[in-house]
């Protein structure tokens, strides 16, 4: 299959602003956006409404066998399906943000979602977030970047953003969980968050969304320029 456009990998810890800068910058490009947290999160939430444990590798991956989560399109926010149910506000609970970690730690359910994801991004013309995107999802991608901030700014970013949807937790917890969060991402034995080695890093602590969206789609258009040369 022949590409149309290139493959764009985002990734990072927790409340970096993937998300968010992924979403505008496919938005730019008219090219897809695949929210592979979102896949991750959706696992979870089946999972815990089904009472599978979520740290039996085995199980999850037999109730993800009979699973179907999709995307589709929606202005201003992309929704996203879990077996034909609307989703998209229910796997952002406090609930599912804390144990999504232990679920996409599971070898066996990585193995199943990143296949999943690659067919995806087969086509090109897609923009992916998450945290091996650049070193296991998508190792070829054309454009590879690695968004971090402090801490601090991270809570704070979370904290405005629950507050908006009416969830109030403190500033102090919302470190500690991001804190434990990077610690299990960057930890855990499967795909750990790394800097892919070809990876451009944006440290985005002091950096406004619009700031950083313009630089990643700087970078975008820097190498569709480099692959039009090269190929002429």
């Amino acid at each position: 299959m022949e590409k149309q456009g290139l493959q764009v990998a985002i990734d990072g810890p927790a409340s970096a602003g993937k998300s968010t800068v992924a979403k505008q910058v496919a938005k730019r490009f008219h090219y897809v956006y695949c929210d592979t947290g979102a896949m991750y999160r959706a696992t979870t939430l089946k999972a815990m409404s089904t009472n599978v444990p979520l740290d039996d590798d085995d199980a999850v991956s037999a109730m993800l066998e009979e699973t179907t989560i999709t995307f589709r399109p929606a202005d201003p926010v992309q929704r996203v399906l879990l077996d034909g149910e609307d989703v998209t506000m229910a796997i952002r609970s406090e609930a599912v943000t804390n144990n999504v970690s232990t679920v996409s730690m599971l070898s066996n359910v990585r193995a199943e979602l990143t296949e999943r994801m690659r067919e995806i991004a087969q086509a090109g013309g897609i923009v992916m977030d998450g945290r091996d995107i650049g070193t296991s999802v998508l190792p070829n991608a054309d454009v590879k970047i690695f968004m971090v901030a402090s801490v601090d700014e991270r809570a704070e970013r979370r904290f405005k953003d629950n507050a908006e949807k009416g969830i109030h937790t403190p500033l102090d917890v919302l470190k500690t969980e991001i804190e434990t969060r990077d610690h299990k991402d960057s930890t855990r034995k499967v795909s750990p968050l790394t800097q892919a080695e070809d990876a451009v890093r944006l440290d985005t602590t002091s950096m406004s969304i619009d700031a950083v969206v313009n630089r990643v789609c700087e970078i975008i258009e820097q190498t569709i320029k480099q692959k039009e040369s090269e190929e002429n």
